[in-house]
């Protein structure tokens, strides 16, 4: 496992971006679409009240030639789903020879794609559910009914079913009973041709954000979650009142050092840079297994990020002001 700094060490900042014009994105035609516009406009305003010189643009048809006429020092990128996430956009900001905050192309690709990402992070030795992966042509053609008993023989009751890409708790669903499993696979398909399923893990839900401004990447204060329904899907991620947040986390010292070090072991093991969001459960036993990293998370009054950034006791402006001055210096 990767050694980690303590869990609570000091940020730097950096006070170098008033001279930057920095390009927000936000939008995109994903079903996150919503969210990422209220991502977008919390870190236009984060960004313009440390001087920062930023605007907020879509990812459309006018992109391309916006970035042509007057190029940006550094791109936030604050689209969820595929636009912001799969790795595409990333690829596109290259080509136009654009920095931007966060992982490469590359990389982004691997974290988008549930499967893969716990595939490596099961290579690394970093804890994850068991799961399996089912496109739907799979589904269809082997039998469902076939393909679901051999589901719960091999991992069990309860499951955790959820697209294979995708955020924000879109198409998620836990299934405590098999009766239950078809339907939660085809709510899930209509998000994804293809369903993670993975071993339900019971026990507290923690993400904890992980951020890099120069020192090298750190994990910021767990944030644990406590949904008002037992679980954090898109209504309680963003509905008033849904969801209970506890910034730090109720986790002794202990495990809170060991969630933290398992963070920052998915984050380097997936080859991310800049900024990250791990999503874990922390079992009975104290024992943290990784779920997912987000490599572009939510930014909006109740996203984990923000959250972990104030636990801190930082200011969340000037902690994207030192991403995009980062970004920024590594273009130049």
């Amino acid at each position: 496992m990767a050694d980690s700094p303590a869990a609570h060490a000091p940020v730097t900042h950096s006070d170098t971006t008033g001279d930057l014009h920095v390009l927000v994105l936000a939008g995109g035609l994903s079903y996150e679409r919503d969210v990422s516009l209220r991502s977008g406009r919390r870190v236009l305003d984060a960004l313009r009240a440390v001087g920062v010189d930023a605007e907020l643009r879509d990812a459309d048809v006018a992109l391309l030639p916006a970035l042509a006429a007057d190029p940006p020092q550094a791109v936030v990128i604050a689209l969820h789903g595929a636009t912001g996430e799969d790795g595409s956009l990333r690829g596109v900001l290259d080509l136009c020879d654009v920095p931007y905050v966060g992982c490469d192309a590359r990389a982004s690709r691997l974290a988008w794609d549930k499967p893969s990402a716990k595939a490596v992070l099961r290579e690394a030795g970093i804890p994850t559910p068991d799961w399996v992966a089912l496109p739907h042509d799979r589904f269809s053609e082997l039998g469902a009914v076939a393909v679901l008993d051999r589901i719960v023989d091999r991992l069990g009751l309860p499951l955790m079913v959820k697209p294979a890409q995708g955020g924000s708790g879109l198409g998620a669903a836990v299934v405590r009973d098999a009766a239950a499993l078809p339907a939660a696979m085809v709510g899930c398909f209509a998000y994804d041709q293809t369903a993670l399923v993975e071993r339900y893990v019971p026990g507290m839900d923690v993400a904890v954000s992980v951020v890099d401004l120069g020192d090298g990447p750190q994990a910021l204060p767990p944030v644990e979650i406590v949904p008002r329904n037992g679980v954090y899907d898109y209504a309680a991620r963003y509905t008033a009142g849904r969801t209970t947040w506890h910034a730090p986390a109720r986790l002794d010292q202990e495990t809170t050092g060991r969630v933290s070090e398992v963070a920052l072991a998915a984050h380097r093991a997936l080859g991310l840079r800049d900024l990250s969001r791990v999503d874990l459960i922390v079992d009975g036993a104290g024992q943290p297994h990784v779920l997912e990293v987000n490599v572009s998370p939510g930014m909006t009054e109740t996203s984990l990020l923000p959250l972990a950034v104030q636990a801190a006791g930082l200011d969340f402006g000037r902690v994207l002001g030192a991403l995009v001055g980062r970004a920024a210096a590594r273009h130049r």
